[in-house]
């Protein structure tokens, strides 16, 4: 019982009477205010403990005299790269420039105030310097139902690099980053296209020839789960075939429906 807040809760011309809903909308829930605090304060939680989960695992995938290739500016990659090198590990560290966009000199700056030895390389540098390459950390945008990565443009790139030096790939992303959705739509899954500016002048366009190019500037990339060698998460390190499985246990079953 009680008001149920006026006509405002519902369309113009209808009333509570005439829609049909669900039959656990007319259901009382007491402990209702209670689940959901407490789902909010875990997912809070796990918010707060991520970083220091994730760079707890950092010594065991960077080992000593290593050579770690990443590829733009990543925090999650940059706080596990400085938890090594906090923990007295030597290692170099290669860091891609991610052209247009350049977040790589931000990530060589930060890594190299750290203290770690860092070189910046040109994006067409990548499958020149990857023979010489032991792991590539790459940072995740999400993380699809089939173990795929959405990352930033250009990383698709430096994992077929990797698979064709056969250097092992790791991602390193938090949980919150799984995504049930399926990659339906190949490199357009999640993906956002953004103005060509950064790529070509817009006084060049007029030029007869150019007129008839058409620019593209993605902003991730779709990696094929056959390129991704481990997930690091904060709950643990797992293969790309694993993923369904953390799905189910993070996401109720009702919530698929949304994304099928």
């Amino acid at each position: 019982g009680g008001d149920t807040g006026g006509g405002d809760s519902f369309p113009a011309g209808c009333d509570a009477g005439s829609i049909n809903f669900p039959p656990h909308y007319y259901q009382r829930r007491d402990d209702l205010r209670q689940s959901v605090m407490e789902a909010i304060q875990e997912m809070m939680s796990e918010l707060e403990d991520l970083h220091k989960n994730i760079n707890e695992q950092a010594t065991q995938h960077i080992h000593a005299g290593e050579i770690i290739l990443t590829y733009a500016l990543s925090k999650t990659v940059g706080l596990f790269l400085k938890a090594a090198a906090a923990k007295k590990r030597k290692f170099q560290v290669i860091v891609c420039e991610g052209a247009p966009h350049f977040g790589g000199h931000a990530m060589a700056k930060e890594l190299a105030e750290a203290g770690i030895d860092t070189t910046v390389i040109h994006d067409a540098a990548t499958f020149a310097i990857m023979a010489r390459v032991n792991k590539v950390l790459l940072p995740a945008h999400a993380v699809l139902a089939n173990g795929g990565l959405i990352a930033p443009s250009g990383s698709n790139m430096v994992a077929l690099a990797a698979k064709q030096n056969s250097v092992p790939v790791v991602t390193v992303a938090g949980m919150f980053k799984l995504c049930p959705m399926y990659p339906h739509e190949g490199q357009d899954t999640l993906n956002d296209l953004i103005s060509p500016s950064a790529v070509v002048d817009y006084g060049l366009i007029g030029d007869p020839v150019l007129s008839e190019v058409e620019f593209v500037n993605p902003v991730h990339d779709y990696i094929k789960p056959e390129l991704i060698d481990l997930y690091v998460t904060n709950i643990g390190g797992f293969q790309p075939s694993y993923i369904y499985r953390l799905l189910a246990e993070y996401y109720h079953g009702d919530d698929w429906e949304a994304f099928e």
